[in-house]
């Protein structure tokens, strides 16, 4: 297993702005880390560096602690799997699981009997003979990974692998990957723009923003201490309210500060309650299983709470809205850094 460190990693293209601004990540051999952000922020850049598909500005790039700047992307003992599966469509299964191992000059019944192996692994055995065109899109991407693992290497990089399935797949698809991860114990290093898979599949994540690392944490520290209000806002499977801290009854004493309360620590009351609350109106509501999702308009701006779904009519009434002190995040309304509250 290697890790990797990246030291101050700058890139830019010609005539366009700086990409990565002195990023910097430790990556421990055998972590599965996840680079996230939204779409321009540098994460698939960043991959590519790691790569070698891309030469960086400045910066070291090191595997298992050796400097691979300028080490060709066959000689850095990574194996990648693309978001398009990059299969060969007039080879099988078995073929296309093995094209690796035939580039290195790997005899034909050794590499065919390794894509075997690892067929088992991933439950393709059934399909070695058929070629990609007669899979679907999840098992083209288990022989997208395949390919990969017949590598033996110690990192796989993976860009944005799950995009083009549906949710159920991709749902199905991250605990498959989760698995072979503990199977294989290799370093992972996964980039995505959904926070849910950031959150069900990592170690650590990295947020990028514009370029930026913003932080580097454990799903939970970053979930519970996020950095600022962009990483309190973009982790989460529902957007958290951001309020000024002088509109809330709780702490109208207080300025100069932005309150962040994820949804399922406000509460929804549907009568008057004898605790901090906010009277709101449901403008309408979403259905998300036993749950629903509260969309409300109140005195201090538009709140999205959850509420189960046996306690609530579709919209249209008044309910007020309490919030649970312990549990709400602060942030400096100029910097949006986050700031301890005694």
């Amino acid at each position: 297993m290697s890790g990797i460190e990246l030291t101050d990693i700058r890139k830019s293209y010609p005539g366009g702005p700086e990409v990565l601004h002195g990023v910097s990540l430790d990556m421990q051999a055998g972590e599965f880390v996840v680079i996230v952000g939204p779409s321009g922020c540098g994460k698939s850049t960043l991959l590519r560096l790691i790569a070698g598909l891309e030469k960086c500005d400045q910066g070291d790039i090191r595997i298992g602690g050796k400097r691979v700047n300028d080490v060709a992307p066959q000689d850095r003992d990574i194996a990648m799997i693309f978001q398009n599966y990059a299969l060969y469509p007039h080879m099988n299964v078995r073929q296309n699981i093995a094209f690796g191992l035939e580039l290195r000059g790997v005899a034909k019944s050794e590499r065919n009997a390794r894509a075997e192996e690892v067929a088992r692994t991933l439950k393709l055995d059934p399909y070695l003979d058929r070629k990609p065109g007669a899979l679907s899109g999840g098992q083209r991407q288990r022989v997208a990974m395949g390919r990969a693992m017949a590598r033996n290497s110690s990192i796989f990089l993976m860009d944005e692998p799950l995009s083009n399935l549906d949710n159920a797949l991709r749902v199905a698809m991250r605990s498959e990957i989760k698995e072979l991860h503990r199977q294989l114990g290799a370093t992972v290093v996964y980039v995505t723009h959904d926070q849910s898979e950031a959150l069900s599949l990592a170690d650590r994540i990295a947020v990028l923003k514009d370029g930026d690392l913003l932080q580097f944490d454990t799903p939970g520290t970053i979930y519970d201490r996020p950095a600022n209000r962009f990483v309190a806002g973009f982790l989460g499977m529902l957007p958290t309210n951001f309020l000024p801290i002088e509109t809330l009854p709780f702490w109208s004493d207080r300025t100069g500060l932005t309150v962040g309360m994820r949804p399922e620590h406000m509460k929804v009351h549907t009568s008057s309650p004898d605790v901090p609350a906010i009277p709101a109106r449901i403008v309408f509501s979403e259905m998300t299983g036993a749950n629903l999702v509260l969309h409300c308009e109140s005195d201090v701006g538009r709140l999205i709470v959850t509420a189960p779904r046996h306690d609530m009519t579709s919209g249209g009434e008044t309910v007020w809205i309490g919030y649970d002190t312990d549990q709400a995040i602060y942030f400096d309304a100029a910097s949006e850094s986050r700031v301890e509250m005694a």
